[in-house]
């Protein structure tokens, strides 16, 4: 990932805690087969507590040396994830969006969340019922690999994040980013970045990321180094880190 490894400083979040985690959250070790969530999942907005993490994520972003102040934001073009960067950069004094010299947010449809296809809304047990077939493929193939008919695999992800970091190294002015977007895309881009094998993403991956958490890497002289991963300070800090 030679392009990556040019940027400067590489900064990820996921976006606030959204409606979206709080029904998957009510329905976590019951019977229920489906999630219950109404909205397409592009239009799941953020919870209060999803809008105050992005406020405190905000007030983090507005304390940065001015030497690690992100030159472009790149968002996923999902609501919670608008939202997220929307309310973090009105806490800074340095984004502002009609400054035609200033913070530039761009939105890419490449770090939206996994497509899950078929299985879009269902819990696993639903996924069990109603497609068992595929509940066996998930199994024998991995996660890594395994496509839902319709969705994208683990593997997916990285084909689109590889063609998202060239032309992300090429826009970004001093090489300093950070990327607004979901838990799946923080984790392949470890992969991408680290070089991780499968199995090491999924070791990774086991740990949740938390709702605007926040991962760095800067260069360090031949290419990004890790600073920290799913980062929270700021958010216990403010009172809203994950219950």
């Amino acid at each position: 990932m030679a392009s990556v490894n040019s940027l400067q400083w590489l900064n990820l979040t996921r976006h606030g805690e959204s409606t979206g985690n709080l029904a998957y959250q009510a329905v976590e070790g019951t019977d229920a087969e489906e999630t219950g969530i109404v909205e397409r999942d592009a239009d799941t907005p953020l919870s209060e507590r999803g809008r105050a993490q992005a406020a405190a994520l905000g007030r983090w972003l507005a304390a940065l040396p001015e030497d690690e102040r992100p030159t472009l934001v790149a968002v996923s073009p999902y609501l919670r994830t608008l939202d997220t960067a929307r309310i973090a950069l009105a806490e800074t004094s340095y984004a502002h969006p009609q400054d035609p010299d200033g913070l530039r947010m761009t939105v890419d449809e490449r770090i939206r969340d996994r497509e899950q296809g078929i299985l879009q809304g269902l819990t696993w047990t639903g996924v069990q019922r109603r497609h068992p077939a595929e509940a066996d493929r998930l199994k024998q193939l991995g996660k890594f690999y395994y496509r839902p008919p319709g969705g994208e695999s683990w593997a997916d992800l990285a084909l689109r994040l590889r063609s998202f970091y060239r032309d992300l190294e090429a826009d970004a002015p001093g090489g300093r980013a950070l990327v607004v977007t979901h838990d799946a895309i923080v984790v392949m881009t470890r992969y991408l970045v680290e070089g991780l094998s499968e199995r090491e993403v999924l070791e990774v991956e086991k740990e949740p990321v938390a709702n605007a958490s926040v991962t760095r890497w800067r260069h360090d002289g031949g290419g990004l180094s890790a600073v920290c991963y799913n980062e929270c300070g700021h958010l216990i800090k403010a009172g809203v880190g994950s219950p």
